[in-house]
């Protein structure tokens, strides 16, 4: 049933948009917001297990929303959802396909880098808007780097805008490290996702945790990077996610046992992802199929992560 909403909601939304200005549009904006927005209507997208199907009704979608939201721009949850479905996106459909690319196709892939990177940070910007409406100021604070006056009202309920608003922040900038521009402005993005995990550690099912895996396990330890930090936090989102999360297994394979060159580790972890029955979290499910997808590609291509394959190694003792 809740797949039927879309379709309805949709047309409703060219509708309003098409009628004149007045107090009753306003209200039925309202109502229209509320609806694509509330408990549950995020699962429309996340809880489908064709990738295709949603990849290619996103950009429709997004656009609508953002239609939506230039008519109605203070509505938090609608901001919210514009802002995480460009990051999602961006994560999901343009820089994970574009990582799986051949060397060949380095030209497409730098491409489709860059229009991640753009939709990173067009997702950000719309979630920071919603937290400048809330604590005027909270943009200007971040640029001048006084990244606790920022923060110091958020609460609770504003974990999720700072963890979107970190994430697509990061995430633009994990595609181009060589921006120097966008890398000073690291400092704020690493406060919104610390501040987010400081008011609720357990965000999402354990996302912040997730997060973690990758920023600890990438980043050099002179920037802070730690891959004990990694493996803690792989451990505190297991726990949470009860193991039934692709995610954390896809994760530390990645951003830890490559780095330790560690190749029996790395594929029991890529097998232990791909045992995850996406049923079992059926509100995950987008999520595990995509997560399952790019398991069984690292597996076939792992001779590309390792200096020493096992055939190697093999081939070493026997001699």
């Amino acid at each position: 049933m809740k797949k039927a909403i879309f379709p309805a909601v949709a047309i409703s939304v060219l509708a309003l948009l098409a009628a004149p200005a007045c107090s009753i549009k306003k209200l039925a904006l309202n109502q229209v917001a509320n609806a694509l927005t509330g408990s549950g209507s995020s699962t429309v997208f996340t809880g489908d297990n064709d990738p295709e199907l949603v990849g290619d009704a996103l950009p429709f979608a997004i656009k609508m929303y953002e239609s939506l939201l230039a008519a109605n721009p203070r509505h938090r949850g609608l901001r919210l959802q514009t802002g995480s479905l460009y990051i999602m996106y961006a994560n999901a459909f343009l820089q994970t396909p574009a990582s799986m690319l051949s060397d060949a196709e380095y030209k497409k892939q730098d491409f489709t880098y860059m229009r991640a990177k753009n939709l990173y940070l067009r997702g950000r910007d719309i979630i920071l808007m919603c937290l400048e409406d809330k604590y005027p100021g909270f943009r200007e604070n971040l640029q001048k780097k006084r990244y606790a006056k920022a923060l110091e009202r958020a609460g609770r309920k504003d974990a999720t805008l700072l963890y979107w608003a970190g994430a697509g922040w990061l995430g633009g900038y994990a595609i181009d490290p060589f921006d120097m521009d966008l890398g000073m402005t690291m400092p704020a993005a690493a406060a919104l996702i610390e501040k987010a995990y400081q008011l609720d550690p357990g965000l999402a099912a354990g996302a912040l945790h997730e997060f973690y895996i990758l920023y600890y396990g990438s980043l050099p330890g002179y920037m802070g990077g730690s891959l004990v930090k990694a493996r803690d936090h792989y451990e505190k989102a297991i726990a949470i996610s009860k193991g039934k999360s692709a995610t954390p297994f896809l994760s530390l394979a990645t951003a830890v046992t490559v780095k330790e060159q560690n190749l029996a580790e790395f594929k029991e972890l890529l097998n232990k992802a791909l045992a995850i029955d996406p049923e079992a979290t059926p509100e995950n499910r987008l999520v595990n199929v995509l997560n399952q997808r790019k398991a069984h590609w690292l597996l076939e291509h792992a001779d590309d992560f390792f200096v020493e394959t096992e055939e190697d190694r093999a081939d070493s003792e026997e001699k």
